[in-house]
């Protein structure tokens, strides 16, 4: 054996299990399909939020949050039901106590740095006891996707210095061997090199075969979001039909393999119809893999409408309950859907998601973040007003329809329709107080300095003309995350598929989006935003230490 241990998939999960395991004593092999240069794998794309707890950032603004309000939000949101939600529930609370406890610190003697205005992201469906956060608790890091890498890849680089830690690129793991009932190494191809940049698609063309054998094997290929065939085929009934038309919001090289080949190897998979898919996608003028997507980061001031505009209706509001407005808008018959703003909300609120959509939070330029709110569109939001495909100008509402239906190509919305729906929402804006839901709701966020600074804009008529020009932002469903996955006890041991017995199956262990991050789902229904790469760094950790306990 080479190593120990073999840690397939070099993303965040699996630059965390790798690092931690060679910190106590053990040695890695750590395996990638694609080159070098995709340390990090999502995560490096990220915009970087963690959901932590009870912080310092949160107190400075004046933020009461605590453990039994996270947890009260959290099981809300996850609403486990199923005998199948053991682990998963188990490993909510876990985590819980670590975004609550240890993992802020942990992080920070790491050098890792918050931006210290909180988010306030999936502010829930309107009830205390269902789904969302209550209060802001999405900390951005303070260079975005690669800013939580870093730290993790520095390590690597010391532990490959050391001996530690075999890094092999370019190994695509297609098999994981068991023998006697125990997972004893992997087996798959060397791909040909491939010097495409990050994220962008690379050659499968096999060089070669390889088999490597180990004491444990761990999988941390992330899940199924940029696989649009599988994703189909696992789509959940309960919303529905999935979207002919989808955007992608990870690369192509996120499809699954790693998941399937556990599958094959005995490992059971739960909740495969559980994912966290977007409504606010819009296609990326300047793409970098297949139908890329970004999703918009939206302020709650924008009006959403269905294809033939209709409003949509609590809690269907711009960054409130993702699940219940995909859930609703696969009712409509259409697969896209229309923000209606102003320039003045464009300006403000919009922020859209990824690293490189970034530049001034990903670099660390304190003067660029400052823009932020100064008058005008950031640089990135106004490369899409300029160049992107779903983004209408317009000065009237009969104009903007117009273009809102040569765009799609069928005359879907009438302008008389739409602007009386405007034209309500407007009278409602008057008053500090309202009985439209939207425009209550809008009031409260601008109670929170955070929102009020930097998210939320002025409450403000969309008719008024010194606030223009109108604008319509069409959206598409987001492929992303998979919430179901292997199912791992808390030690991260992948536990036997049916047929197998009870129990966990030996050498075999998974972490990530593989693992659902955590349990096989540990998010459940929903999620609290945050929660995707705090899951990698947790289950990773956990993992490593399943794995070195074992030895």
């Amino acid at each position: 054996m080479s190593a120990e241990v073999i840690v397939v998939g070099a993303g965040l999960a699996g630059l965390v299990a790798a690092t931690e395991i060679a910190d106590g004593g053990g040695r890695v092999l750590l395996l990638e399909r694609e080159g070098e240069r995709d340390l990090g794998g999502q995560a490096w794309w990220s915009f970087g939020g963690l959901f932590l707890v009870d912080t310092p950032e949160q107190r400075r603004l004046g933020i009461r949050d605590s453990l039994d309000l996270a947890r009260q939000d959290w099981l809300g949101s996850a609403a486990f039901d199923t005998p199948e939600d053991h682990w998963p529930r188990r490993w909510a609370e876990a985590y819980l106590q670590f975004a609550a406890g240890e993992k802020r610190d942990w992080l920070h003697r790491m050098g890792h740095r918050s931006f210290p205005v909180v988010g306030w992201a999936e502010r829930g469906d309107g009830r205390a006891e269902g789904h969302g956060n209550s209060v802001p608790r999405f900390h951005l890091t303070w260079g975005t996707g690669p800013g939580i890498v870093e730290p993790f890849a520095r390590k690597l680089a010391a532990h490959r210095e050391s001996g530690a830690i075999t890094l092999r690129p370019r190994h695509a793991v297609e098999e994981i061997l068991v023998e006697d009932g125990r997972a004893v190494g992997v087996r798959g191809s060397v791909l040909a090199p491939d010097g495409a940049p990050r994220g962008v698609g690379s050659t499968r063309e096999v060089a070669a075969e390889f088999e490597e054998r180990a004491a444990a094997v761990l999988v941390a290929t992330g899940g199924i979001g940029g696989n649009e065939e599988l994703v189909r085929s696992l789509w959940p009934a309960e919303l529905g039909t999935m979207p002919e038309d989808v955007v992608h919001g990870v690369p192509a090289s996120v499809d699954g393999s790693g998941m399937l080949a556990a599958e094959r190897a005995g490992a059971r998979w739960i909740h495969q119809d559980r994912m966290w898919h977007y409504t606010e996608g819009i296609r990326n003028w300047d793409p970098v893999w297949r139908g890329h997507g970004i999703r918009i980061l939206p302020g709650p001031s924008s009006l959403w409408i269905d294809a033939r505009g209709n409003r949509l209706p609590a809690p269907a509001f711009p960054g409130f309950d993702t699940t219940s407005t995909l859930r609703h808008l696969r009712t409509t018959g259409h697969d896209h859907s229309w923000f209606v703003l102003t320039r003045k909300i464009i300006e403000k609120e919009f922020a859209l998601s990824g690293s490189e959509q970034n530049p001034d939070l990903t670099g660390k330029d304190w003067r660029q973040v400052l823009g932020r709110i100064r008058p005008g569109a950031p640089g990135p939001v106004q490369a899409f007003l300029d160049h992107g495909e779903d983004f209408l100008q317009a000065a009237t509402v009969p104009d903007l329809v117009a273009r809102m239906n040569a765009l799609t190509g069928e005359d879907l919305l009438d302008a008389h329709d739409l602007e009386r729906v405007i034209r309500a929402r407007d009278a409602e804006v008057l008053n500090r107080y309202s009985k439209d839901a939207q425009i209550t709701a809008l009031h409260g966020a601008r109670t929170y300095i955070g929102d009020r600074l930097i998210r939320t804009a002025s409450p403000h008529r969309l008719l008024d003309a010194s606030a223009g020009p109108l604008i319509a932002v069409r959206l598409h469903v987001l492929l992303r995350k998979t919430l179901g996955g292997l199912e791992t006890d808390l030690g991260g041991r992948v536990q036997r598929g049916p047929g197998g017995g009870a129990g966990a199956l030996p050498g075999l262990y998974a972490a990530g989006e593989a693992s659902g991050f955590g349990g096989g789902g540990m998010h459940g229904h929903n999620a609290l935003e945050g929660t995707f790469l705090g899951g990698c760094l947790f289950s990773g950790r956990q993992a490593a230490q399943g794995i070195l306990a074992d030895r």
